[in-house]
């Protein structure tokens, strides 16, 4: 066991000593209540690494007294499967903890499939993809699906003080002494990732002679060399980069210029210049709209300045446009406008062009009544006229509300308002 890395040495074996997830496996919560119940069901685990996906399915295996199998997904083939079925029949329950869960191709999912329906295997899908986007429904349908995040600092250093104290697994029989900064390093430096912090805990231990006391040292120094800092999780093609596209935009409807930059910064180190182009672009227009209309142009030269320079000097038209978003009144009036319309339209409330408005200029189309009675409103004073526009079965519809959010769009409610009098 000595061995093994000191986190799967330190690996919980009861849901009691998992760290963090108390949302899952806290007491009366829903984890919890499937195992003090007895009475488990297929699961998916979705989560970053190293937050205890693979600690609570061998908790719940313990907790169970349930044989437990682990596989993967890509490695293991449809034999090794064959071989837990056969172990399944033979002890009436298995559970399989199977790590990739959503690489699992067609063979083993249709292998699978009876053996979930009849409970024989319990089915502990574990995976970083978002489950939703990544697993086929077949599966998915027949499983809960658990998320897990990724832990707080706090829960780090539970973790780090508990290997320090465990005298079997740990290093309880050392005397470690670690410094505060070198803690937090350790806490914060790790992204939530409990395993990332005790191999670079255990690394910095063995690595590290004893002083003439016989204690071992961890400076914030040599925790800076064990633990390099560890970029934020974000694959330009993952879940996670939508999460933070979502956050960014969501940031700047909510006028938060500090956070908008930081998912901006989040995207340019991700070097995603595109996604950050098209999504500032949209909101421009999405969240920004009639209240203040010179924000598109402005956003569009931005982005067009952007891609001219390219990174890193991409970043300083972005900043400037994210700014402006951020701290521009907000209206949405516009597209809500048309969207209305156009589901009142694929609900079938449109009704005929009335006849005045109709298409005059072919031969024949005024004694078809086209076009007859129409009003040039450039012929009338302030070149406006009144006359009936939609057609008659939604003639007093009202898309448009205006907001009361900007100047620009102050000055349009006023004048829509005075033409609905008229």
């Amino acid at each position: 066991m000595k061995n093994k890395p000191l986190a799967f040495r330190m690996r919980p074996t009861h849901l009691t000593e998992v760290i963090g997830q108390q949302h899952l496996v806290g007491k009366d919560k829903m984890i919890y209540r499937m195992v003090k119940a007895n009475h488990l069901s297929s699961m998916i685990l979705y989560g970053p690494p190293g937050v205890g996906k693979t600690t609570i399915a061998t908790a719940i295996a313990r907790s169970t007294n349930t044989a437990f199998r682990q596989l993967n997904a890509v490695v293991n083939n449809k034999k090794d499967m064959e071989i837990v079925a056969e172990e399944a029949k033979m002890s009436g329950k298995v559970i399989l903890l199977l790590d990739e869960v959503h690489r699992l191709d067609k063979a083993k999912q249709d292998f699978l499939l009876p053996y979930l329906e009849n409970g024989m295997i319990i089915l502990i899908g574990a995976t970083t993809s978002n489950p939703y986007h990544a697993i086929n429904p077949a599966i998915r349908s027949r499983c809960q699906i658990f998320e897990l995040k990724a832990l707080e600092p706090d829960d780090i250093k539970r973790a780090i003080k508990r290997a320090l104290d465990d005298d079997r697994n740990g290093f309880g029989q050392k005397n470690v002494v670690i410094e505060e900064k070198a803690m937090n390093h350790f806490a914060h430096g790790c992204s939530g990732d409990v395993r990332t912090a005790l191999n670079a805990l255990e690394l910095a231990i063995l690595s590290t002679d004893e002083n003439t006391n016989g204690d071992i040292i961890i400076t914030v120094e040599t925790a800076e060399q064990c633990l390099q800092q560890k970029y934020f999780s974000h694959d330009k093609d993952g879940d996670a980069h939508y999460d933070v596209l979502s956050a960014f935009q969501k940031s700047i409807r909510g006028s938060d210029v500090n956070a908008a930059l930081h998912y901006l910064g989040r995207l340019i180190e991700a070097g995603d210049l595109v996604s950050i182009n098209r999504r500032l672009l949209v909101i421009a227009y999405e969240d920004i709209g009639l209240a203040s209309p010179q924000a598109g142009a402005r956003t569009l030269a931005a982005i067009q300045s952007a891609e001219r320079l390219g990174f890193p000097e991409a970043r300083i038209p972005l900043a400037n446009a994210v700014i402006e978003l951020c701290l521009s009144p907000k209206s949405n009036s516009a597209y809500k406008a048309l969207d209305a319309a156009i589901s009142d339209i694929k609900k079938g409330i449109a009704g005929e062009v009335p006849l005045h408005l109709k298409d005059a200029h072919y031969k024949g189309a005024k004694q078809l009544g086209r076009g007859k009675e129409y009003k040039y409103p450039h012929d009338f004073e302030k070149g406006w006229v009144k006359q009936q526009y939609l057609p008659n079965t939604i003639k007093n519809k009202r898309y448009y509300e205006p907001k009361q959010t900007g100047k620009f769009e102050q000055a349009l409610a006023q004048i829509y308002q005075n033409l609905l009098n008229q």
